[in-house]
């Protein structure tokens, strides 16, 4: 699984290489997603405008991560493509995650 991670102000920008977040890298995602957030800042913000698939499994690796922050910590979600969009909106899963479109907005919206 390949994540790049950069940090802007108080801001941890994790941003998801792949095309899919599946069954088959549910697991590599949660541990990657461990690695780059283990002592980060209070937010995170998960970038998935490369993410074309997701399934049950990848929205709950997504869900362990943001569970793995603490309660203390928080994590938004960026760059949504429409097909992971409509599945957080089935799953109704975008009321317990802060969404924007892009990357640049989340960072906007969080900084203030």
């Amino acid at each position: 699984m390949q994540l790049s991670t950069k940090t802007e102000e108080q801001l941890r920008i994790v941003s998801v290489q792949e095309s899919r977040i599946d069954a088959a890298v549910a697991i590599e995602f949660k541990d990657a997603m461990r690695a780059e957030t283990d002592g980060a800042s209070d937010t995170v913000v998960l970038d998935l405008s490369e993410v074309q698939f997701i399934d049950s499994s990848g929205l709950g690796a997504i869900v362990a991560a943001m569970k793995h922050l603490g309660a203390e910590r928080r994590m938004a979600l960026a760059g949504l493509t429409p097909t992971v969009e409509r599945v957080f909106k089935l799953t109704r899963m975008d009321t317990v995650f802060s969404v924007f479109s892009t990357v640049d907005g989340a960072l906007s919206a969080l900084r203030n």
